[in-house]
């Protein structure tokens, strides 16, 4: 795999974002002392690409520290995963559903990365929360599980439609994206009432593009409450 222009983590390591997105590792480590932190869904307030390409840099970052790693691309309306790790998406996540050898074997793809395996979306359904939601989806993450130390969900985002409400009360906690200067607060606060709702354990948030601080010789600032 060629390096993609959007994992910092693997084209300048050494950068402040690149190190930002070690420091997001490190507070998730330690926010799951008290509860084992197995299964992630990550979402955004609104349509946001930074939240794929956090996520997909996070997912480097968790590899990089010698734990086994499935991403998952469970956007199943504008997956992006394949196209940040340049990998086909002919098979995946809805593949399990549809396949039942793939449940036992999932279509899982070398991302390049040692540790880090990704399983793209598949061809998109009709009725994405549907799936989601299913007793299936239940099997699927059990059987990703098996393959991993931690499982990382992509999802659309939680104020436009279910998916990552649904999903997130499956999995052990949920982490929003917030991209400084493009998503409203009060979309954010939304949001976190909506996950609220459904009784999710949200993490806190990520806050993507901060504006660069030149006390700290940073040019991409990110941030997490956790």
């Amino acid at each position: 795999m060629s390096q993609q222009p959007d994992l910092i983590t693997l084209r300048d390591p050494r950068s402040p974002a690149a190190e930002a997105f070690r420091t997001l590792r490190t507070n998730l480590t330690f926010a799951a002392l008290d509860k084992p932190l197995a299964t992630l869904v990550v979402t955004s307030a609104e349509p946001n690409a930074e939240k794929s390409v956090a996520l997909a840099n996070l997912a480097v970052t968790m590899a990089q520290g010698e734990r086994r790693v499935v991403l998952v691309d469970a956007d199943l309306r504008r997956p992006s995963l394949h196209a940040i790790f340049g990998v086909s998406n002919a098979r995946g996540l809805t593949t399990m559903f549809v396949e039942p050898k793939a449940l036992t074997t999932p279509p899982l793809v070398q991302t390049g990365v040692d540790n880090l395996t990704l399983l793209p979306s598949g061809p998109l359904p009709p009725n994405p929360a549907d799936l989601l939601g299913s007793k299936r989806m239940e099997e699927v993450i059990a059987a990703l599980q098996a393959h991993a130390d931690v499982v990382l969900f992509d999802t659309p985002p939680v104020v436009v439609v279910t998916d990552a409400a649904v999903l997130g009360t499956k999995v052990d906690g949920v982490l929003l994206v917030v991209n400084s200067g493009k998503t409203r607060r009060d979309h954010a606060q939304r949001a976190q009432e909506l996950l609220a709702r459904v009784n999710v354990r949200l993490l806190g948030a990520v806050l993507t593009n901060a504006p660069r601080d030149a006390t700290i010789g940073g040019y991409y600032e990110i941030g997490a409450k956790v």
